[in-house]
């Protein structure tokens, strides 16, 4: 027991103040689901008077925490991954023992921590799966179908993905595969008996599944092969204490469900075809599950390895020195980032979002009470940042532009003109006070003043100042 308390106590403190080194900022994932959330919270219902092309419980969640950013939102993620290493570690331990489960715990919490910022620090969609995932596996496993099902319909709350778990947990619950399905659509029933109730049903299908498909249909990706084959082994290196763990414990145990598992996971890390960093969230539960078990058995099984120079060294040992050697890697590679927040040094990748400061700080000062706003672009932070309320359902430009977030800053290609035509409708029939283009300085063939559609709409605004990267309108 004091041994499993001092090792939680350890993973809290680390989880804890890397996040809070992040309490000032907001990354690209944050932004969305912050600021549909505040839409909510001044009493607009999700869907049906916020466009969401997420599931409903990435926005939802945040309210939680009364829809703040700052120290509140880092805490919350600190939490849900305090969590995840709990469920892990639940899983694991059952499974074989405590050893398994203090890795397992140990594991996820690291590699939710040392990873790319901007997939590991927001409660974004792919991020909310994993707590979701690991239950629904750990119940299908424990024979418990309901509960399993029930715990990946929560997990499409969060992630279409969830149909890969889903999936998953069959291979546990073959034989009470109703009972599965009973579970699986109880939460969902009751979301979508919600909204039906609200009247943002159809809306809910028509931005999370109709423009979901549209997104996942087109990857700006030339060759997708070559490129996830690539970035895979990327992931493979950084994660290479989980791959040769997980590699151990296949071998060792030889259970085909185990692998199944995995195989799911990464044929929904492949689906869209873009291999983003946070797609391989989807890969953690049971690569870490696994990898827990495989370094255990290193540990557990003491026969001898012989050494050139004569001595040997058992595989107590070989767990003791490499696994923390593994782990270096993505440590010294992403440790020193949380090291340059907390000394307010430079960084790059954060000059949007001081941008977005900078823009809401203008807003702050020039506007006045009742004041609304609508932001061209994918910059959703100026309203967390401004306070200002929406003047529109539409907190970002992709279903107006049908230019994609994930290509708008190089690229001027249009999709869906259908769908996007009764958005832009939409946007033309309302009146903003401000409005604030923070894709032009980017991308001047996406500027706001560039768009014919919008061009009579526009005209009754007048540019009255700028930031490096954002140009405030007002209505005239």
């Amino acid at each position: 027991m004091l041994r499993r308390g001092l090792i939680f106590a350890a993973i809290a403190a680390v989880v804890i103040a890397t996040r809070l080194c992040h309490a000032g900022i907001l990354w690209a994932d944050d932004n969305l689901p912050l600021a549909a959330a505040i839409e909510v919270a001044r009493g607009k219902i999700l869907f049906r008077d916020v466009w969401f092309d997420k599931p409903p419980l990435v926005a939802w969640i945040c309210l939680a925490w009364g829809a703040r950013a700052g120290v509140l939102l880092r805490l919350a993620g600190g939490a849900y991954v305090l969590a995840v290493a709990a469920m892990a570690w639940q899983f694991a331990r059952t499974a074989w023992g405590e050893r398994e489960g203090l890795l397992a715990a140990s594991l996820s919490a690291f590699f939710l921590t040392f990873g790319l910022p901007s997939a590991v620090m927001p409660l974004a969609s792919d991020m909310l799966l994993v707590l979701p995932h690991l239950a629904a596996v750990y119940f299908a496993w424990r024979g418990r179908a309901f509960l399993s099902g029930a715990a990946a319909g929560v997990g499409l709350l969060c992630s279409s993905k969830a149909v890969f778990v889903l999936a998953a947990c069959a291979l546990w619950q073959w034989r009470s595969l109703p009972m599965l399905a009973a579970g699986f659509a109880t939460p969902n029933a009751l979301a979508m008996g919600w909204m039906w109730m609200n009247g943002s049903l159809g809306e809910y299908y028509r931005q999370v599944w109709q423009w979901g498909s549209i997104y996942a249909a087109h990857t700006f990706i030339e060759n997708p092969v070559a490129e996830g084959f690539k970035r895979t082994a990327d992931w493979a290196g950084f994660q290479a204490a989980l791959v040769i763990g997980a590699v151990v414990a296949l071998k060792r145990d030889r259970d085909w469900r185990m692998f199944s598992w995995i195989a799911l996971s990464l044929a929904g890390v492949v689906l869209g075809l873009r291999f983003f960093p946070r797609y391989y969230f989807l890969l953690l539960p049971p690569m870490t599950v696994a990898a827990a078990r495989g370094w255990s058995l290193l540990a557990v099984y003491h026969f001898v390895i012989d050494r050139p120079q004569g001595g040997r060294m058992t595989r107590a040992t070989v767990t003791a020195v490499f696994l923390p050697a593994l782990l270096l890697i993505p440590f010294l590679r992403f440790a020193p980032r949380y090291a340059m927040l907390a000394l307010h040094r430079p960084w790059a990748d954060l000059a949007i979002d001081s941008d977005s400061r900078a823009a809401a700080e203008k807003l702050r000062a020039l506007a006045g009470p009742g004041d609304t706003l609508f932001v061209w672009g994918f910059r959703p932070d100026i309203f967390v940042y401004s306070g200002l309320p929406a003047g529109t359902r539409f907190l970002e430009s992709q279903p107006i532009s049908g230019v994609l977030a994930d290509r708008h800053l190089f690229s001027q290609t249009t999709l869906a003109a259908e769908f996007t035509a009764p958005n832009r409708a939409e946007v033309i029939a309302s009146h903003p006070i401000w409005i604030v283009d923070g894709l032009g300085p980017y991308n001047p063939a996406l500027a706001l003043d560039r768009q014919p559609y919008l061009a009579g709409w526009l005209s009754r605004y007048v540019p009255v100042d700028r930031t490096n990267f954002s140009i405030l309108y007002r209505l005239r």
